[in-house]
C-alpha cells in the first residue's frame, strides 16, 4: 500500500513540475508574474531631482537603486534604453517638517520640535511596451521620522534617504510587475 502511495505521489509531483514548466508566465518568490518569453529587458532613464532639496547625488542613488532592485528580483536584462519595460521620472518632493513639539518648561523659550519627518515623493512614468494597458504615471511617497534632540539631519540623512528609497522602490515594483 505504501509503495503505491509513493508511486502516485511521484507521478503527481512529475505532473506538477511539468505543468509549472509548461506555463509561459514565470512566478517567483518576489511575486512577479512576468512572461519572460515576451518581456526580456528593462531600461531606466536617469531620474532628476526637481524637489529643490536633498544631497547632490540623491537622484543618482535612486536611479541606481531602482536598477539594482529589478536586476535582483527579476530575470530581466538591463539595457541602456528602449527596454520592454521603461522607467523614467523625478524626485518631486524632499521636505523636512516638525511632527511633535516638546515644551522647554521655560516660559521665556519657545517650544521646540521633538520629532522631525523627512518625506520624499518620486513621480514615476512606467511604460510596458508589450502590455500598454499596464503602463502608468504615478507618484510614490514615503517618510521617516527622527529625533532632532539627539541627532541632526546631517547625521541621519543618508540612512533615512536609503530607507525611504527602499520603501518607494518596493511600492514601484509592486505597482509595475508584481500585479498585486
Amino acid at each position: 500500500m505504501t509503495s503505491i502511495r509513493n508511486i502516485l505521489a511521484g507521478v503527481l509531483l512529475l505532473l506538477t513540475l511539468w505543468t509549472i514548466q509548461a506555463c509561459s508566465i514565470s512566478y517567483s518568490f518576489t511575486g512577479t508574474n512576468i512572461d519572460y518569453n515576451v518581456i526580456k529587458t528593462f531600461s531606466v532613464e536617469n531620474f532628476f531631482n526637481d524637489s529643490g532639496g536633498g544631497p547632490a547625488n540623491m537622484e543618482q542613488n535612486f536611479t541606481e537603486s531602482l536598477k539594482d532592485f529589478y536586476q535582483r528580483n527579476t530575470q530581466l536584462e538591463l539595457v541602456r534604453n528602449n527596454g520592454d519595460l521603461q522607467f523614467a521620472g523625478a524626485i518631486t518632493r524632499y521636505t523636512i517638517t516638525p511632527q511633535a513639539t516638546v515644551s522647554t518648561r521655560d516660559p521665556n523659550l519657545p517650544d521646540r520640535a521633538g520629532q522631525m519627518r523627512l518625506s520624499i515623493t518620486v513621480e514615476v512614468e512606467y511604460v510596458n511596451t508589450v502590455k500598454e494597458e499596464e503602463s502608468l504615471k504615478r507618484s510614490f511617497s514615503f517618510f521617516k521620522d527622527y529625533d532632532p534632540r539627539t541627532t541632526s539631519i546631517l547625521q541621519v540623512e543618508s540612512v533615512l534617504i536609503e530607507e525611504i528609497f527602499d520603501s518607494i522602490i518596493q511600492d514601484i515594483f509592486t505597482a509595475t510587475v508584481a500585479n498585486w
